[in-house]
């Protein structure tokens, strides 16, 4: 019978799965995919890590969506699809429907105290809902600065509609960057996502996450994802879209509003 070569032996030892708790795997797609996440923690949704900002793309770099472009920094518009924007509008009136009726069970000389809590409710589901539409931002960017090489993601956190909604932007070193396809099978969300963790420089320790593009089908994500490794490499790439319309906004003042600092950092080079 004859040995196995050395050199299989390397490859098969090389992708073992690490010593610890067993990471929930899917079958392999390649004989260089162990079927789990380098990156730990392991995204519950995880579906395939993407290659390193410094390996060679899986994928010829295009964008499904994009705000700017330039030689110095580019944007990239998120637009949420996992609760659609129409579907807000259509129940919001719904939700506004019931109040007249139960404020006027409330002026009976029967009055039962629960209808104050369920006029509360509706209440509150309205406001939630016509914050959502007109005052919430419609899409959030992600900026990348090649010069800087720093990454600049705006996040809207939606909370309880009679307290302030947080707008905060988070700063990172684009060598700490780490893309991974995620897959999400749910009632607001289906499909893949293109997810960046942010790991503690020279590991794979997960530190941070955001979403790159929302949802999307696979080979889209990973041209997406090749696209910013090429960008901030100084290669040329696409400048135009796959996508080039804007989704419809009525909100009746501007949404996206970045700190004077941050806007100017986020778009000039070092020394400007």
């Amino acid at each position: 019978m004859s040995q196995k070569s050395p050199s299989r032996q390397r490859r098969r030892k090389a992708h073992q799965q690490p010593p610890g708790p067993p990471p929930a795997a899917r079958p392999p797609y390649t004989l260089y995919d162990p079927g789990f996440s380098r990156l730990k923690p392991q995204s519950e949704c995880w579906e395939e890590d993407l290659p390193e900002p410094g390996e060679p793309p899986m994928a010829s770099p295009r964008l499904i969506r994009l705000s700017e472009l330039n030689d110095t920094w580019m944007e990239i518009p998120r637009y949420e699809d996992r609760i659609s924007w129409w579907g807000l509008w259509l129940m919001l009136p719904l939700s506004i429907l019931p109040i007249p009726f139960i404020y006027r069970d409330m002026t009976h000389p029967e009055f039962n105290p629960s209808f104050s809590l369920i006029m509360l409710l509706f209440l509150s589901i309205s406001l939630h809902l016509f914050r959502a539409v007109m005052f919430a931002p419609r899409g959030t960017p992600v900026r990348l600065n090649r010069k800087r090489q720093k990454v600049y993601v705006y996040e809207h956190k939606r909370g309880w509609p009679w307290f302030p909604w947080r707008t905060t932007i988070k700063v990172f070193d684009w060598a700490d960057v780490r893309g991974e396809l995620i897959r999400r099978s749910d009632i607001y969300a289906s499909g893949y996502e293109l997810s960046c963790a942010v790991c503690k420089p020279g590991t794979y320790e997960v530190v941070d996450r955001f979403s790159l593009n929302f949802q999307g089908g696979s080979i889209p994500l990973k041209s997406v994802w090749s696209h910013c490794c090429m960008y901030m490499q100084g290669r040329r790439v696409p400048a135009t879209p796959v996508i080039r319309h804007v989704p419809a906004s009525w909100t009746p003042v501007n949404t996206i509003r970045w700190p004077e600092a941050l806007d100017r950092e986020s778009t000039t080079a070092p020394g400007e």
